[in-house]
């Protein structure tokens, strides 16, 4: 029995669970003929008779991933019929993240065509949330899928009229989903490893119970990530099938140069430059660190407007890539070139060299610029890990962490603690993965996004952007405290030339360091200052969302000086911050765009300062926003005017969409519902903008 399975992948995650859907089907006796979306030269959906399964995720604003482009392009083509697809049955899995405004909307996009096209589903759509864990709806989705493939092949069988081998095929499917090799494996310690073959390939582990001492001493009724407490530590578990081994490592000599950074980025053209400036824009007592840094573009042919964006490569923290080759047992060996080959006879469909591990490089350099050593493991890494466990407690609370049963503690103790590969190895000692491991199962090394904060016409040749320095403090799952990957770099890579007793953004860079960072173009095609300068618009941009304003308020106060016939619409910025003087990120630049008439309204609140008021003063951005009420309104319903939010996403762009709303339901007295529609026909027509993040 065989049905297609497609996938639409930015950053491997759908390809991961397609993968999953073609070993499961495998184990279960269907053919699933899988390829990417993009292999169009593969499979023909005008013609296809057999079930398709459709696994997509979400990127950008809502945009379907860059592999489904063509697809999506090709679907949406307004002269095919509304019985184009009246022949196709198929079953839709979308991921996405719930903490952007377009939820799922890639997978959204083709399932809606798809009907449109007269295509039926044969099994609801799985909408699956990165921001509480993908597992959650994937694992059950993929638990139903089976069955539901089940009918759709009997109700295909009936079709064709061949009502006569019907029930030859229910019996053998039956067959398929209940045959599932179930093994109960005795508390015996030997027989905890695994070794056995029938295990590899089940997806079903009842185990009866380890002796509790071996897992947790009995005094512990906290679990923890080392240490389950019933129900978990009594249970039978559901682990998922080890995924089979596909790459193989050669180690060679020392002689040979690395690759490029450039050769790492498919994205477009990377630019090394140098970071000519850079301040800190916070005081040394300020809750979090901002800086800004200056990059200078003159030499090169890099381009960009005010709202841009623009990606860094970053490479992981030396350190930490030092700690990982010393628990692998590699530390002679990080200097040697490695040859990276697919496996000889391995069991993985479709198994290629990951493109972002170049063929041939050094160890090191691996570890550095190709893995994403902080990635949060996922559970299919964490099966893999149990066969690499010697100690039989460790070895059963992995099984636990990637079980059915251990979902809500994978949860806890390592999607929401941030845990990664080396919290896991500290904690589990007795884990010693083969380099091969790593490489199939830590993801690339993405290059990190940031907002400009300049002009390029009001400092030609220059480029700011500002960030927080991350932090991830210490917890009980990771003893130590970790800076974000990027951040912390940038940080550590201009220490010596921060001024910490003068930050201000005149101060010309007194050290003679010519530190150079790569960098690549990733152009923003709506987050723009509007065309016509006459229209109003409004920014809303507390702590380091105030970043592309600050490009925005360089590149008008340009055009009032050169253009000074021109009419120029009103300007307003909501700004806020924890403390007024620890915190207050370009106050004085802000202070003279309102002196020279660039910035109309300036309105700023401190959340942490103590306020002598009689009034409460407003703490948040979205507090002020409803102090002007009628001003938000006038300038998006009667002037037609522009809204900017920039910064974070959950606590603060939502809240301010929720003002927005409670505003034009107030003005308009509409309904909620009303004044929500009419948000949504803002956002459809890029006059509500956001640029955000989680």
């Amino acid at each position: 029995m065989r049905f297609l399975l497609l996938y639409a992948t930015q950053k491997g995650q759908a390809k991961a669970i397609a993968e999953e859907i073609w070993e499961q089907a495998g184990a279960r006796g269907l053919e699933a003929d899988m390829h990417c979306i993009s292999e169009m030269d593969k499979y023909n959906l005008e013609t296809e008779k057999d079930p398709v399964v459709i696994v997509i995720s979400t990127t950008g604003t809502g945009d379907p991933p860059d592999t489904a482009r063509k697809f999506v392009k090709k679907i949406q083509d307004t002269t095919l019929p509304p019985d184009h697809f009246a022949h196709l049955q198929y079953g839709l899995l979308g991921l996405g993240d719930s903490e952007y405004t377009f939820f799922c909307n890639g997978g959204k996009t083709v399932d809606r065509r798809l009907q449109e096209l007269g295509a039926q589903h044969f099994y609801d759509t799985g909408l699956a949330d990165d921001c509480v864990g993908l597992e959650l709806v994937v694992d059950p989705w993929i638990d139903g899928l089976w069955l539901a493939l089940k009918e759709a092949f009997l109700l295909q069988k009936e079709k064709e009229g061949m009502s006569s081998v019907v029930n030859a095929v229910s019996s053998s499917l039956s067959a398929a989903l209940h045959g599932v090799h179930e093994l109960n494996l005795s508390s015996e310690v030997q027989n905890l490893k695994l070794e056995d073959e029938g295990v590899r390939n089940s997806d079903v582990l009842s185990q009866k119970l380890v002796d509790i001492n071996l897992v947790a001493s009995t005094r512990d009724t906290e679990p923890s990530l080392v240490h389950s407490i019933p129900s978990v530590s009594q249970s039978a578990l559901n682990i998922p099938a080890l995924p089979p081994e596909y790459i193989e490592v050669q180690f060679q000599d020392t002689h040979g140069e690395n690759p490029d950074l450039s050769s790492l980025i498919s994205e477009g053209t990377t630019f090394e430059v140098p970071v000519t400036k850079a301040v800190q824009l916070t005081r040394e007592d300020a809750i979090k660190t901002a800086l800004l840094l200056e990059l200078d573009i003159a030499d090169t042919v890099f381009d960009y407007q005010p709202g841009d964006a623009f990606c860094v490569i970053c490479p992981n923290n030396v350190n930490e890539v030092e700690e990982l080759l010393q628990i692998l047992g590699l530390s002679e060996k990080g200097e040697h070139f490695i040859c990276v080959k697919v496996k000889q006879g391995t069991k993985k469909r479709g198994a290629a060299r990951p493109q972002h591990i170049p063929e041939r490089s050094t160890l090191k350099f691996i570890l550095t610029w190709c893995l994403e050593i902080r990635a949060i493991p996922k559970k299919a890494f964490l099966r893999a890990l149990v066969e690499c466990t010697s100690d039989v407690g460790e070895k059963r609370r992995l099984q636990e962490l990637c079980s059915r049963q251990g979902a809500s503690d994978y949860t806890r103790f390592i999607r929401d603690s941030n845990v990664c590969l080396l919290d896991l190895l500290h904690a589990f000692p007795s884990c010693k993965p083969s380099l091969n491991l790593l490489i199939e199962h830590l993801p690339k090394l993405q290059a990190r996004s940031y907002s400009v904060s300049s002009s390029n016409l009001y400092q030609p040749g220059k480029l700011w952007f500002v960030f927080n320095i991350v932090e991830f403090p210490a917890c009980p799952a990771r003893p130590v405290s970790r800076k974000g990957v990027c951040t912390g770099w940038l940080a550590e890579l201009v220490a010596p030339l921060l001024h910490p007793n003068k930050n201000t953004l005149n101060t010309e860079g007194g050290s003679s360091s010519t530190e150079k960072i790569s960098i690549f173009a990733r152009p923003n095609n709506t987050f723009h200052l509007p065309a016509d300068p006459s229209v109003p618009f409004m920014m809303v941009g507390p702590g380091t969302g105030i970043s592309p304003f600050i490009g925005f308020l360089q590149h008008r106060q340009k055009l009032r000086e050169e253009h000074a016939d021109w009419e120029f619409g009103e300007t307003w910025l909501f700004f806020g911050c924890r403390h007024q003087d620890r915190d207050y990120l370009f106050k004085d630049e802000l202070r003279c765009f309102l002196e020279n008439g660039t910035l109309t309204h300036l309105k700023v609140c401190f959340s942490r300062d103590f306020s002598t008021a009689e009034v409460a003063q407003p703490k948040y951005v979205q507090d002020i926003i409803r102090l002007y009420a009628k001003e938000v309104a006038r300038v998006l319903l009667k002037e037609r005017g522009y809204f900017y939010v920039c910064g974070d996403k959950k606590h603060m762009a939502d809240g301010v969409s929720d003002a927005v709303v409670d505003i034009l339901s107030m003005e308009m007295e509409a309904d909620k519902l009303e004044a929500m529609k009419i948000l949504a026909t803002l956002r459809e027509a890029k006059r509500y903008l956001q640029d955000v993040w989680s």
